[in-house]
């Protein structure tokens, strides 16, 4: 690559525009190659595992913890019109598989479903099914999981257009990472295939902490910003998120795609951990701030 990226190129180049892209390549009857499961995973050739921000080891020796490592230069194309330095770089990432058993084949069969989700480094749990006939008090059952199972399908399934025109209803737990922040809020986001070919998307937030309201689809303000240097506080937010969610937008003729992201609230970046600890000095623009997240394997409605 010798040219920084046109927008052009950008549809084809992250999981959102995919999923869209499916629903009008199987529209046009070549079949739906884009029907994927999501997870993270951290591109590190260090041997060290480290996703955290508070813990990162770079994505390769050079760029190891060190006073200078955020100006190093990761990449660079040979007439020096695209430059990425280290600091671009993320923590990320981690699978998280939900399988029946902690067996290899319980796991690969949970990746074969696609019942599988991804962080961006905290060990987030977030689980959702779809159906048609789910309740409200459904997301605070002893047995939710069964629940869902039961009425619907999990991360990853398929919804038949067998409900007489009645919207897809999502039930979703989140639960923040022991070690790591609390949660700010639960969106879904959805894509789907217009009469006329062409797909739309659009973002709803569903959960929001501390009894933040929803107003227009959004958290009516933000959670807030704890974050001073390289240290917060769990003082804003959630541990635990609950909700229940009817697409309000649903048209049966439709081909839809569903999956829930879960976000964190504000912590200090990798960056802003070197600087406290190394005396590092970062590039400008360099984040500080971060918000980690998890995204789960979409639901596909399909009205054939």
């Amino acid at each position: 690559m010798t040219e920084p990226k046109i927008p052009e190129m950008l549809r084809h180049e992250y999981a959102r525009s995919a999923l869209n892209l499916g629903l009008e390549l199987e529209d046009k009857g070549v079949g739906n190659p884009y029907r994927f499961g999501l997870i993270g995973s951290t591109d590190s050739h260090t041997s060290l595992a480290t996703t955290r921000e508070d813990n990162y080891f770079g994505k390769i020796p050079v760029t190891e913890p060190s006073a200078e490592r955020g100006q190093h230069v990761f990449f660079q194309s040979p007439d020096k019109n695209l430059t990425i330095l280290s600091s671009e770089e993320v923590a990320s990432g981690l699978a998280g598989v939900w399988a029946r058993e902690n067996t290899r084949e319980s796991l690969f069969d949970a990746m074969n479903r696609k019942e599988v989700y991804a962080t961006t480094g905290s060990r987030i749990l977030v689980r959702v099914f779809a159906g048609y006939d789910f309740q409200e008090d459904d997301v605070d059952r002893a047995d939710f999981a069964e629940t869902g199972y039961a009425g619907g399908v999990p991360m990853g399934g398929e919804l038949a257009n067998t409900a007489n025109g009645k919207a897809p209803r999502l039930i979703v737990r989140a639960l923040r990472d022991p070690d790591n922040a609390n949660l700010d809020r639960i969106q879904i986001v959805k894509g789907w295939l217009n009469g006329d070919g062409t797909t739309e998307e659009r973002i709803y937030d569903v959960a929001c902490a501390d009894d933040r309201a929803i107003v227009d689809r959004r958290c009516e303000k933000p959670v807030g910003n704890t974050v001073e240097g390289a240290s917060y506080t769990n003082n804003v937010g959630d541990s635990y998120l609950t909700a229940f969610w009817e697409d309000p937008d649903f048209e049966p003729s439709q081909p839809a795609w569903y999956y829930v992201r879960v976000i964190e609230i504000p912590k200090p970046s990798w960056q802003a951990y070197d600087v406290a600890r190394l005396g590092a000095e970062m590039p400008e623009g360099a984040t500080m701030v971060v918000q980690d997240r998890a995204y789960t394997s979409p639901i596909w409605y399909d009205p054939r």
